[in-house]
């Protein structure tokens, strides 16, 4: 039997860094007023690099400290007893404590911000879990049907959102403008399909700027790599480019992606690709963004925009207002999970 609760709690497992969704929703619900916990899921990942690695590819992606890291999640849930229990992305906890957590009374939800069928981040341990959360919340359509055959219990779909702390529009100072100053920036990680697409940019002649992981690494995209970037430099990176280039992840099957909604909420000027979920959120084209489905219709779209520094403002200002505008900050997800009363019993 669970202990009654004079007031409700939350328990978070994510990962703490600035940029990531279990960071903002730590962030969401602090500032609503509920008592947190924070369980930082690196450590899942903490020991000697070789034999992590190791673990992770003949383990079947298996965390080095699976065990240990749900062993602790579950110790703290039994002395903390939260109402709930919010994990995020392919969160490391084994389906053994996952089970143990749900018979004391604690509701268990996930936020699947990767998709789990991805070849890149399949993992059998973590599919063997997802059935025993209360209930499973996924930024993607595609995954859906999935979940359901999976046997998860409940299924639903919820976008991403942006942090208002963290997402807002902030120019470099006079000094480092010339630094950020770009036609065109990208923020993410160098994914196969991606290098094409940057490519045949640099080969138009676009000033490129590619912020996030691996653009180092490949010939094509070496001299447009900017390195990894905290919030700070995202807003200035975003402030200093003409247009901000926003594609799905294809492995995913994305139908958007977190920059769909931090992009514009940091005032960019959006070039998007062509998705039905995007056309949901930024109405027709040139309402509020600018769409392609095709590099070369990418490439055409851009040097318009290059072209109209009026429509670039009226666009950047125009996706603004949608997106902040429309309740689409994590807190509001956050409530969209737990439920409004959740977040408001002891908001101030």
């Amino acid at each position: 039997m669970s202990e009654p609760r004079s007031e409700p709690r939350l328990m978070i497992v994510g990962n703490p860094g600035a940029i990531h969704v279990g960071s903002h929703f730590d962030a969401a619900a602090r500032a609503a007023g509920l008592d947190v916990t924070f369980c930082d899921e690196t450590a899942a990942f903490a020991g000697p690099h070789w034999l992590a690695r190791l673990a992770w590819r003949v383990g079947g992606r298996r965390p080095l400290r699976l065990r240990q890291f749900s062993d602790e999640v579950l110790a703290v849930c039994r002395a903390t007893r939260p109402t709930w229990l919010l994990t995020t992305g392919l969160a490391p906890l084994d389906a053994r404590a996952l089970a143990t957590i749900g018979r004391l009374g604690i509701q268990t939800y996930n936020y699947l911000t990767d998709d789990p069928w991805n070849p890149a981040h399949r993992a059998p341990w973590f599919l063997a879990g997802l059935p025993l959360y209360d209930h499973v919340f996924s930024p993607r359509l595609a995954n859906m049907d999935d979940l359901r055959r999976l046997g998860c219990q409940q299924v639903s779909h919820l976008p991403f959102a942006y942090a208002p702390a963290v997402h807002f529009p902030e120019a470099p100072s006079k000094a480092e403008a010339l630094r950020f100053a770009t036609d065109v920036v990208f923020l993410g990680g160098a994914d196969r399909d991606r290098i094409p697409v940057m490519s045949e940019l640099a080969r138009a002649g676009f000033r490129i700027a590619l912020w996030g992981g691996y653009w180092e690494r490949h010939v094509e995209t070496r001299a447009h790599a900017r390195g990894h970037a905290d919030p700070r430099t995202v807003r200035h990176a975003i402030a200093g480019a003409k247009v901000g280039l926003c594609l799905v992840r294809r492995a995913n099957r994305d139908g958007h992606a977190m920059r769909s909604y931090e992009v514009p909420a940091m005032g960019g000027c959006m070039l998007v690709e062509r998705t039905e979920e995007h056309h949901s959120m930024f109405g027709d084209d040139g309402h509020a963004v600018v769409y392609f489905d095709s590099v070369e219709c990418m490439i055409d779209r851009l040097r318009w925009l290059l072209r109209h520094d009026g429509e670039r403002q009226r666009l950047a200002m125009a996706a603004h207002r949608l997106i902040v505008d429309g309740q689409n900050t994590y807190r509001d997800r956050l409530a969209a999970m737990l439920g409004t009363g959740g977040l408001t019993t002891r908001a101030a």
